[in-house]
């Protein structure tokens, strides 16, 4: 399994029954300073960040610099959150473009997704005509947004500005460099944004998890509107990993670094037999999710839903 590129992986002597060098070996990991072990465990998340990095500099070295967006009227929706949200059981589909809600058009400008917004949020529990436009096709549908914890309303959509952005060449590799470390830092704080609300918020925000079936749809859907974009899109992947990984979860790395604080704090390793418990009800748990997302994500599939129909 390790041939296939599908990740990264790391074996120690340390975990290997068979290993031939002694246990008191300086040099096994084990018996490093906490410092070191805490350097080496972190290594995959300070390689998923730098990854990211690199690949939005090659974005932005591939696409140029953005100067403009030449708006088109209405409002894109790159995605359709869940099967079950009020979008998408009034017939919104992921690539529709909302023209107009309760008869107002959407301009062709920056406002136009402020406009939207402001509309569903103020209509809670109440019906809502959406004029959307499917490829040459356009539909009148019938939304009722779903109050959420701060009496707004909500639709279960993302949204995106109709239209393309306008580029030009960069002014030197300097110009790259620092509008790739610009998209990195917002990418980042968003994602982590997001990781926070789906700690506190649970409730509202689990329907935004995804397995691999997911990524991978929404992979292809970038990928079909601009396959520049996937570049930004493993970006995004790669940062979501090293946060998930930094996470003080069992079998992740961020539980072993919480371990190495409490062996810090105490002066010695907690019991390896302890540790091992933790790790293998974590990793369980973990595995459990993930066949749960993935059964959840692949009965969403269009060609699925046909099958079952």
């Amino acid at each position: 399994m390790r041939a296939f590129p599908l990740g990264g992986f790391v074996g120690f002597p340390d975990d290997d029954p068979d290993s031939t060098i002694p246990p008191d070996d300086p040099d096994l990991l084990r018996n490093r300073p906490v410092l070191d072990r805490a350097i080496v465990i972190s290594a995959g998340v300070i390689a998923n960040l730098i990854f990211a990095y690199v690949v939005l500099v090659m974005q932005v070295g591939a696409t140029g610099v953005p100067e403009g967006f030449n708006y088109q009227p209405g409002v894109a929706v790159p995605q359709v959150m869940t099967t079950d949200s009020p979008a998408a059981k009034a017939g919104i589909k992921s690539g529709d473009t909302i023209i107009a809600i309760d008869g107002e058009a959407l301009p062709a400008s920056e406002n136009a997704i402020v406009d939207l917004k402001t509309a569903i949020e103020r209509s809670p529990d109440q019906p809502i005509t959406l004029e959307v436009l499917r490829g040459s096709e356009t539909l009148t549908l019938t939304a009722t947004p779903e109050k959420s914890s701060e009496g707004l309303g909500r639709i279960g959509v993302q949204l995106s500005p109709n239209g393309d952005p306008v580029f030009r060449q960069p002014n030197g590799i300097g110009e790259i460099f620092t509008l790739g470390a610009q998209r990195f830092q917002s990418i980042f704080v968003g994602t982590a944004g997001g990781f926070y609300r789906l700690i506190t918020n649970f409730g509202e925000t689990a329907g935004q998890l995804a397995s691999p079936v997911k990524i991978v749809q929404q992979g292809a859907v970038v990928a079909e509107d601009n396959a520049t974009n996937l570049l930004v899109f493993a970006a995004v992947i790669s940062i979501n990993l090293a946060i998930i990984n930094i996470l003080p979860l069992p079998a992740l790395d961020g539980g072993q670094l919480a371990f190495l604080i409490v062996e810090g704090l105490r002066g010695k390793p907690i019991p390896v037999h302890i540790q091992d418990g933790v790790m293998q009800s974590g990793l369980l748990l973990l595995f459990g999710l993930g066949i749960f997302l993935i059964v959840r994500d692949t009965s969403q599939l269009e060609w699925v839903q046909q099958l079952t129909r």
